[in-house]
């Protein structure tokens, strides 16, 4: 068996550098043990001692146990993010918009997937997640996107402040909700499928595992489809956020007595799984499908899929904005905050003069 130790040139063992400690860090600085956790936890030092111990800190390569300061403290000095779905690259955006603003502010963040797929592969919360903050006890804490069970988070992590990105919470106490407006991008998806031409446009989505989001975008649809006069070609076939979803219900649309024209889809992935479907029926290109979200795959060349551009990289920044605030004071001036969406026009999107 291999030794944790090593050996030089001359056969002889090497010790592991010792990591550094507080109180190497109190000695180098001239300092007590007691003033150098001060001047780490944020406390009122003065500015030459607090220099002299970060000085020390820099040049011995010491960083604070985070984890220990969390569980010995009343709450942890960082925010908890939670994300619904590591695969779904909107989350990423937004997350990555968050822990930017979080760094020019130099507050620290842990984050994690809140779900796990099942053996169906159903994405389920992930409470062992939840466990890992509720021990840590963040300061604050940002859910990004839908999913089940979350009303344990209140649970597990009771009276932290919480703000949600890219969706809806309605089970839990958050204290702002920051997203796309869902009824805009879905009405701007069907003015530019009736400026094609189409009238049979199906909307695939309104699934209850997709809750409130998945709601505002069907009913978005029925008030974009009435207003356009179109009210009687309204067909929706109920789908969730996964590609898996949309196959399923585009391959009942195709099966049905009035095939539609084009499809507009919950979000991206839904629409690449009605891709998918659409392509297994023979029908490659003579039906138009659009998406939600303008995520990484909807870019792709091969993919070229038309979707609304909800604008992560600005929810994330308000999301972060939304923190820092309830921190900084307790509350927050917009409880709820709308981030206009836009539309990118792809090739999924054929005016139905193409589709004979």
């Amino acid at each position: 068996m291999a030794s944790a130790n090593t050996r030089d040139g001359n056969d002889a063992v090497v010790q592991p550098a010792k990591r550094p400690t507080i109180r190497d860090v109190a000695a180098l600085a001239g300092v007590s043990k007691s003033l150098v956790s001060l001047v780490f936890s944020g406390g009122r030092v003065s500015d030459a001692r607090r220099e002299r111990v970060l000085i020390a800190a820099e040049e011995l390569g010491y960083r604070p146990n985070m984890t220990a300061r969390s569980l010995a403290a009343a709450d942890g000095d960082f925010t908890g993010i939670l994300v619904a779905d590591l695969h779904n690259s909107i989350f990423s955006d937004i997350v990555d918009a968050a822990r930017k603003e979080f760094s020019a502010n130099g507050r620290g963040v842990l984050f994690s997937s809140a779900s796990i797929p099942d053996a169906q592969g159903d994405l389920q919360l992930d409470r062992r997640a939840l466990q890992v903050f509720g021990d840590l006890r963040p300061r604050s804490m940002l859910v990004v996107g839908t999913m089940p069970g979350l009303e344990d988070l209140e649970r597990v992590v009771p009276g932290v402040p919480v703000v949600v990105a890219s969706t809806i919470a309605p089970t839990i106490s958050a204290l702002a909700t920051v997203r796309t407006d869902d009824e805009r991008g879905i009405q701007l998806i069907i003015d530019h499928l009736v400026a094609l031409g189409h009238r049979r446009i199906a909307h695939i989505g309104g699934g209850v595992e997709g809750g409130i989001v998945a709601q505002n975008r069907v009913s978005g649809y029925r008030d974009a489809m009435t207003q356009h006069g179109l009210a009687e070609y309204i067909q929706i076939a109920d789908a969730d956020f996964t590609e898996r979803s949309g196959y399923l219900a585009t391959r009942e649309l195709l099966a049905g007595d009035s095939v539609p024209t084009a499809i507009c889809a919950i979000n991206d992935p839904a629409a690449i799984g009605a891709l998918a479907a659409i392509e297994d029926s023979g029908l490659a290109g003579k039906i138009a499908v659009t998406g939600y979200d303008n995520s990484a795959q909807a870019r792709l060349r091969q993919v070229s899929l038309t979707s609304i551009d909800p604008d992560n990289a600005r929810i994330g920044y308000e999301a972060a904005r939304r923190i820092l605030e309830l921190e900084a004071s307790g509350a927050v001036q917009e409880t709820q905050t709308l981030v206009e969406p836009s539309l990118v026009v792809r090739r999924s999107s054929v005016a139905p003069s193409e589709l004979s």
